[in-house]
């Protein structure tokens, strides 16, 4: 195995298609070909699947590349520092539920690391892919919840995949809303006053499960339910339906603006926020500033 094979298998996993990935590594597609295909020879198992269409990535190609891209950058670090001697371009992905902090830990690490040479990747993704992403060293980075529902089922998913959980704070539970919302004077709301209004949650795609939900309630039987792919559609539905939506509570106004209001549910439930990582992996100066910024916005902004 050599490091030009990981790279093309890399560049290939990234263009899915041979050609596209031949001309941007510019070689014939036939050498592309016979490279990969030693490749999958040396290591035992197919990291590619080709059909009429083009090619995929397979299961376990996904780790394969996870792994493959991990090397490359480490490689890029050694000969930037011990040889070439040049500045090398830093790289930071995370990937997230849909929280508004998280997204401005991420903003907050960009400005104050103060790199002109940087590629940083953020993903708000469903609970199942944010999983994937960091198993498959996509995202070096997961942040998502826990709580007494879901902890055993996704504990387990974490030691299946080679994943540890590191909490970074406890909350309650919030009912997030736009402020001409009938109930948002509130200072505390319970669930069934509630009913009347839609409740709006994140779709999971293939994985809806309730231990997938992002809303802590997820077993609650809503009478009305509306479910968005997107945090700026829920956050629009909130005002045109007067839907709402269950959070940790802590709001960001330099992001969502100053037009939503976060209320007390009268609930003894409790959330536990943190991050996943993979357990043999070193955490990068990127990832641990970005963890600081978490603390520091939650400290600030939480009610």
């Amino acid at each position: 195995m050599t490091l030009n094979q990981l790279k093309y298998a890399v560049v290939v996993a990234g263009e899915n298609s041979l050609n596209d990935a031949a001309k941007k590594l510019f070689i014939s597609q036939p050498s592309l070909s016979n490279a990969i295909r030693s490749l999958e020879q040396e290591i035992g198992f197919t990291v590619f699947s080709r059909s009429k269409t083009g090619i995929t990535v397979t299961a376990e190609g996904m780790e394969f590349i996870g792994y493959a891209r991990q090397v490359l950058e480490q490689y890029e670090l050694l000969d930037a520092r011990y040889i070439s001697r040049r500045e090398v371009k830093q790289k930071f992905s995370v990937s997230m539920q849909h929280y508004t902090f998280a997204v401005n830990a991420f903003i907050e690490t960009m400005h104050q690391f103060g790199m002109d040479n940087y590629e940083f990747e953020i993903y708000e993704d469903t609970t199942y892919a944010v999983i994937e992403n960091v198993k498959n060293r996509k995202s070096e980075l997961g942040v998502l919840y826990l709580n007494d529902f879901n902890r055993t089922v996704l504990g387990k998913l974490f030691e299946d995949y080679g994943l540890e959980f590191h909490p970074l704070f406890d909350c309650g539970l919030y009912v997030y809303m736009w402020k001409g919302h009938p109930l948002a004077d509130r200072k505390l709301i319970g669930i069934e006053e509630l009913m009347d209004y839609p409740c709006l949650s994140f779709s999971q795609g293939e994985h809806n499960s309730f231990y997938f939900a992002e809303e802590v309630l997820s077993t609650c039987h809503y009478r009305k339910l509306i479910k968005a792919s997107d945090r700026a559609t829920l956050l629009n539905l909130m005002v045109g339906s007067n839907g709402y939506t269950i959070c940790s509570g802590i709001i960001c106004e330099e992001l969502n603006g100053s037009d939503y209001v976060a209320i007390k549910l009268d609930s003894e439930e409790q959330m536990t926020i943190g991050y996943i990582s993979r357990k043999d992996a070193y955490m990068s100066e990127l990832a641990r500033k970005y963890i600081e910024e978490i603390e520091r916005f939650r400290e600030k902004a939480m009610p």
